[in-house]
Formats: C-alpha cells, sequence, structure tokens
C-alpha cells in the first residue's frame, strides 16, 4: 500500500527536498505540496492524503491551528499529522500534540529517519522517542491544560494494568518495551493501549501522553 504524503512547509526549498526523498521511496508519494496551514487543510481534503508533514510555523494559518482544524473533521478522521520544528524545545510541540498530531521530528534529521517516520505514523504508531518526549513534557506540561482531560476524561475508569500501561506509554514506550517492562506479550501490551485509547476517546497514542501527564498519572520531571 502507498502512502500518500501531504507536505507542508512555507519554504520552497525545504518543501522540494522533502518531496525528492518522499519520491524516491517505493512506498510512498507526494499528492500535494502546501505553503500554509489554511492550504494544507484545503488539501487534506481534496488530495486525499493519508499523512500530512506539518511545519508549525507558517503564514496564513499556523500548523497547530491547521492540525486542530483537521483532527475535528470527521472527514479527515484517518488522516495523521507529523510536525516539524527547528528545535526539540519548541513549546509549540505540546500544543500541536494537543490539537491532533500524532508526532513530531526535528528538521535537522536524517533522511532516512524521515521516511521511518512517516511510516510510523502511517501505520498509527505514535512518533514520541523517549528522550524528546520527556525533556518536552517536563519542561511544558507543569500548568495542565485542562481541555484535554476533560475532553477526553481521565483515566480513573482504567483497570491497574491498564493505569500501568498508560504511563509507560507516557514515557514513549513502545508495544515491545511495554511488554518487556510488565512481563507481558506484545500481542497483550498492544491489546491494552487500543483498550485505553478506546476507553478515553483519543485519537492515538499522542493524546495518551497528554491525558497521562495532564491528569497527574505521570509527574513532569520524573522520567
Amino acid at each position: 500500500m502507498t502512502i500518500r504524503v501531504l507536505l507542508a512547509d512555507d519554504q520552497n526549498l525545504v518543501r522540494a527536498s522533502f518531496a525528492m526523498l518522499v519520491s524516491s521511496a517505493g512506498d510512498m508519494e507526494v499528492v500535494a505540496e502546501a505553503a500554509t496551514g489554511r492550504e494544507a487543510v484545503a488539501l487534506a481534503r481534496s488530495a486525499r492524503a493519508d499523512l500530512i508533514v506539518m511545519d508549525i510555523r507558517m503564514p496564513d494559518l499556523d500548523g497547530i491551528e491547521a492540525t486542530r482544524l483537521i483532527a475535528a473533521d470527521e472527514d479527515l478522521a484517518g488522516v495523521k499529522v507529523l510536525v516539524l520544528t527547528t528545535y526539540e524545545t519548541d513549546e509549540h510541540i505540546v500544543e500541536a500534540l494537543r490539537a491532533g498530531a500524532s508526532g513530531f521530528l526535528v528538521k535537522d534529521i536524517r533522511p532516512a529517519e524521515l521516511l521511518d517516520a512517516i511510516r510510523t505514523v502511517a501505520a498509527g504508531e505514535s512518533l514520541l522517542s523517549p528522550g524528546p518526549t520527556s525533556r518536552l513534557i517536563a519542561r511544558f506540561l507543569r500548568a495542565p491544560n485542562t481541555a484535554t482531560t476533560s475532553a477526553l476524561g481521565g483515566p480513573s475508569g482504567l483497570s491497574e494494568r491498564e493505569r500501568q500501561v498508560l504511563a509507560l506509554v507516557a514515557r514513549g514506550l513502545n508495544n515491545s518495551e511495554i511488554a518487556d517492562a510488565l512481563g507481558l506479550s506484545p500481542l497483550t501490551a498492544k491489546t491494552h493501549v487500543s483498550r485505553i485509547i478506546g476507553k478515553l476517546g483519543a485519537r492515538d497514542r499522542a493524546q495518551l501522553v497528554i491525558v497521562a501527564y495532564e491528569s497527574g498519572l505521570v509527574i513532569p520531571g520524573t522520567v
């Protein structure tokens, strides 16, 4: 199956470089390019993209607001957003995750890492590596945004095992790592994550991270 990619960045050279790279992969194609957030929203609908590589800082409508509009559109429920930032410490990353992004990348990543990230997010996983995720959450979620937890519901309705799994998701662990940590099979860990997403009404693992920290299940700075 070919991954249909929409590239959204206001810099022509960046878009051209990413387009060349994505087009070189046998399992993905660039279906559209956008120079503003508003264009990205419109093209997400018309180009039938599976995934949007979204720059945060763009004119007209920034990547955060564009992501929020895409995540709120029922017709675009299957579209994944992978946000780009210049620095790992960009405070807008957390707002992008709150808005519905499935992960983030720093622009100076290696070409192969971008392609792997696209595949990961398109497959339904969230791109939340432990290092950057922990630093970002610790720095920018000290003041909870209750909108996320009130909209999705907190972890109080989860079983003890599900709360353990959620805490590990919030630390950036993948299903195999969660299974190792809790003595489970990878399939069982995946099932727990899927049930947690269903119970909380979350879009994906990225929203689980936000819920875990904003509800106090995981305390910033403890990971």
